[in-house]
């Protein structure tokens, strides 16, 4: 690593021609900006420009234009074969031991990425055991744009399966991965950063349940191994719950895709009894997680002055947040924030989004009509009505789940404030029976207690429930 990689040999290109595969770009030119970046981090002479140490800590304004060129045109196909063949990837190892420009490294960390897109590139980067440790040392960087690109490395290698499980492998059998995914989330500002590393997080936890089991399990100190400047050695004692909280509520207002990210990796905790137990025997007994997924349900997601086709647009982020709640709710009836008198709005909520589904259903009726020759048509729509079924099984569970634990009290208080009358209770019933009779019937009890009129007209509506008075 410390070596430095021999220079790309060039005593072919006459005969074959200056362009790179079929594109305009010179052969020549990418030479030179390949042999001009290896005299940047080993200049023959000592460099003005360089820092006390020896390294250049800034790019002159010529070789970041280039070398920014190179990182554009690694998005072609031909290129990117071109640096490969070239031993672009030694020579961004020589950029990672030896350079101090936060610049230069980000930029060859990008250029790395862009190659990565192609298939047969990304087995060869992947495969490269002393590359692939030093990219995962990239996320103790203390540099966000440095961070940002790793990052989106990381995540081109995993969305490929033909080398998804070496990367897993080579991140579980690195401890400070943990540690440092962890700091960012719980420290970084920058959204386009927390939002890669989400879907970073993500990925590894959809594709390994082990690694999320080991993630769920540490937070005990550990060196986060060589030190990058500015990057602290010793990290603190990170929970993995706790962490992706803080990165959530970061992205919550300024990026709607990354906060559907944040919540499906809860979810993916909740598919553990592991996972659950993190959440809810944190130290203030999951108050915090509920706390916000409530308030982005009740005050920001499907809002009463929300066209209802808003569901269909946040149908995933939705199910999401719902599972957890309802996992948390299942488990957890016994602390304070789970209590009815506190969680009537929320039942409000679950009615209106299962009476926004209702309209959106009754629109991909009427649009699979229009598109029945049309395959491509057909698809969507039951794409959407999947998604819309798995949204629409999650809220009627925890719906089911709540409606069960109400009292007199607690009903009274929810026809007073509006969550509670004949629509929002027919709406319910609809949806629940005959899956959840047993909840309804018991509602339907307690209803009766609360208002006699609204539980006879109920009755007339659902003739099934008459049987039971």
């Amino acid at each position: 690593m410390d070596r430095n990689p021999s220079p790309p040999c060039s005593d072919a290109e006459e005969e074959e021609g200056d362009a790179v595969g079929n594109t305009v770009y010179s052969k020549h030119w990418l030479f030179s900006v390949l042999t001009r970046l290896i005299e940047v981090i080993a200049p023959a002479e000592p460099d003005p420009g360089a820092s006390p140490e020896g390294a250049r800590t800034e790019l002159d304004e010529e070789m970041e234009n280039d070398i920014c060129k190179v990182w554009d045109m690694s998005m072609d196909e031909d290129v990117a074969l071109f640096l490969q063949e070239f031993n672009a990837p030694d020579i961004f190892m020589g950029v990672f031991a030896k350079s101090k420009c936060p610049r230069l490294t980000e930029i060859c960390v990008g250029i790395l990425g862009n190659m990565a897109c192609f298939q047969d590139i990304c087995m060869s980067i992947s495969k490269d055991e002393n590359l692939g440790q030093v990219l995962l040392q990239r996320l103790c960087d203390s540099d966000s744009p440095t961070l940002l690109e790793t990052s989106r490395l990381l995540l081109t290698c995993l969305s490929q399966p033909e080398v998804a499980n070496v990367w897993v492998e080579r991140i579980r059998e690195n401890p400070s991965v943990y540690d440092c995914v962890c700091f960012i989330m719980s420290s970084s500002t920058n959204v386009e950063l927390l939002v890669k590393v989400g879907e970073v997080v993500d990925k590894l936890f959809d594709l390994d349940e082990e690694l999320m089991l080991n993630w769920i399990k540490s937070g005990t100190c550990r060196s986060v191994g060589p030190s990058v400047d500015d990057s602290p050695e010793e990290l603190p004692d990170f929970k993995i719950v706790p962490c992706i909280l803080e990165a959530a509520k970061q992205v919550r207002s300024d990026n709607p895709e990354g906060l559907d990210v944040y919540m499906h990796i809860l979810q993916l905790l909740t598919t553990v009894d592991e996972g659950i137990q993190a959440i809810v025997q944190a130290p203030d007994g999951g108050k915090e997680t509920w706390s916000l997924l409530y308030e982005l349900v009740c005050q920001e997601l499907c809002q009463p002055d929300d066209p209802p086709i808003i569901v269909q647009e946040q149908k995933t982020v939705l199910a999401s947040i719902l599972s957890v709640l309802s996992a948390m709710f299942a488990s957890q009836t016994e602390q304070e924030y789970t209590r009815m008198t506190k969680n009537m709005p929320l039942i409000g909520s679950l009615i209106r989004i299962l009476q926004y589904m209702e309209g959106c259903g009754k629109r991909a009726v009427e649009n699979s009509k229009e598109s029945e020759q049309e395959e491509t048509g057909r698809t969507d729509v039951n794409e959407e009505d999947f998604h819309l079924k798995i949204l629409k099984d999650i809220c009627c569970e925890l719906l089911s789940n709540m409606l069960q634990e109400l009292n007199k009290e607690n009903t009274l208080e929810g026809l007073h404030q509006g969550h509670l009358n004949e629509q929002t209770c027919s709406c319910a019933f609809q949806n629940l029976l005959p899956l959840y009779s047993a909840s309804v019937e018991s509602f339907l009890e307690v209803l009766r207690e609360a208002d006699q009129t609204l539980a006879d007209n109920l009755e007339k509506r659902f003739p099934s429930l008459k049987v039971h008075t």
